[in-house]
């Protein structure tokens, strides 16, 4: 069996979703994967983690510069965390065949600070779920490397059995400070994993990564599987990442990761904010949203709790798409990069409410302006209500089995100023 059908077998054994924006090397395992094509690849993306927030696991296909459009909630999602396991699929066109580029796509797990594996031959059905596990243990999307040299190949027969796990959530109680020193301590731990991880074969000499052969054998390639005298000389496709990150360590860790309630108070909506009516209105009803970056991620906290997860600025549209069917967004982050997913939404008739506050400012980053969102919302027939317009808001905040948005208009107040609460 190929390795692109070999892939496709294992994906389809260890998830339950599959997402793509096709291109070479992997419009092949996409095609049979089956995979829902999304508007571009962060959107892919972000579907992906609201079947996790519900509990499935799901798979994001991609090449290389694809990559490059889901890097806003990869990075973000390690903060954030997940539940069900999140592997991307990035093929990397290192021979620059169809593509701009030769990008090396492991550089991510550096940056994102994910588990990446690339497996080779033998190694191939293995990885894919020690992939979706590694993704469940550390809470954060893992990536799974190809080249056209393994989608080629021929690979040995096997089952491998999925395995069931969960991740979790980014402790509400924490402050955005404890949540990155949380993180900080499973990525630790991921360290650690990788060392003493099966798939590696260390015999000394030559360490072949993927399908490139030597007397020891790399599949976790981030973070380092071994000391780095033993990483000196590797063979590689592409560059020579894990020569290069031999001696990567852990991030040090200090004290107990910060609470809001140690600290001793939490940040919520100005007095004055329009929109209080809102988050009231969405309390009541047990509407529970995926969250914006801006304003609206302090819906998240007391006292209104209505946000479960919030994976950075225009993600909440498809996140909330595949998970809690309700999102909570302002004006300038549907402008910013949520527009995408809304037209995938409505062009898939995906239900979901999608709630924005319409304040005409950029309101988390000084004030600036923002455009009037209407004239590039006609196509969505957007209802339109007045933040004080309660009996309105009744009426139509509300999820349905269809798109549904509802743009909500309120002036902030002058030099207002989100409130610091004694916790």
């Amino acid at each position: 069996m190929k390795g692109e059908a070999a892939l496709a077998s294992m994906l389809r054994r260890s998830a339950d979703r599959f997402y793509t924006v096709p291109g070479y090397p992997i419009s092949g395992l996409a095609a049979l994967l089956d995979a829902e094509i999304a508007v571009n690849e962060k959107v892919a993306l972000e579907y992906a983690l609201g079947d996790s927030l519900a509990g499935r696991r799901a798979a994001v296909v991609v090449k290389h510069v694809g990559l490059n459009a889901c890097a806003d909630p990869l990075v973000n999602a390690t903060t954030q965390g997940l539940r069900g396991g999140v592997v991307v699929v990035a093929g990397d066109d290192v021979d620059v065949m169809a593509s701009q580029n030769a990008q090396d796509s492991r550089y991510y797990g550096e940056l994102a600070e994910i588990p990446v594996l690339e497996p080779g031959i033998a190694t191939c059905r293995q990885a894919v779920e020690t992939a979706f596990e590694a993704s469940e243990t550390f809470s954060r999307a893992a990536l799974l490397r190809v080249t056209p040299s393994l989608l080629d190949a021929d690979i040995p027969d096997g089952e491998i059995e999925r395995t069931s796990g969960t991740g979790r959530l980014a402790d509400p109680g924490l402050t955005l400070a404890g949540r990155v020193a949380d993180a900080d301590r499973r990525t630790a731990a991921m360290f650690a994993w990788s060392r003493d991880s099966a798939l590696n074969r260390m015999t000394g000499g030559t360490v072949g990564v993927g399908t490139c052969s030597g007397t020891s054998e790399v599949v976790t390639v981030y973070p380092p599987p071994a000391d780095p005298a033993l990483l000196a000389d590797t063979c590689e496709h592409g560059r020579p990442f894990l020569r290069e990150h031999r001696f990567c360590e852990p991030p040090a860790l200090s004290g107990t990761p910060e609470r809001m309630e140690s600290r001793g108070y939490h940040k919520t909506f100005c007095r004055e904010c329009p929109f209080h009516s809102v988050f009231a209105l969405m309390r009541e009803r047990g509407l529970l949203a995926i969250c914006d970056m801006g304003c609206s991620v302090l819906a998240m906290n007391p006292p209104y709790r209505v946000g479960e997860a919030s994976y950075g600025l225009g993600s909440s549209i498809a996140v909330a798409a595949t998970s809690t069917r309700v999102a909570l967004t302002g004006d300038y982050a549907l402008l910013h990069s949520g527009i995408n997913a809304l037209i995938d939404v409505y062009e898939k008739q995906k239900p979901l409410l999608c709630i924005v506050l319409k304040n005409n400012r950029m309101g988390m980053t000084g004030g600036h302006p923002t455009p009037d969102i209407h004239k590039y919302l006609t196509w969505a027939e957007p209802i339109t209500v007045a933040a004080g317009d309660k009996a309105t808001l009744r009426e139509v905040l509300y999820v349905s089995g269809e798109p549904r948005t509802v743009v909500v208009e309120g002036t902030c107040p002058e030099d207002g100023r989100h409130e610091t609460v004694a916790y």
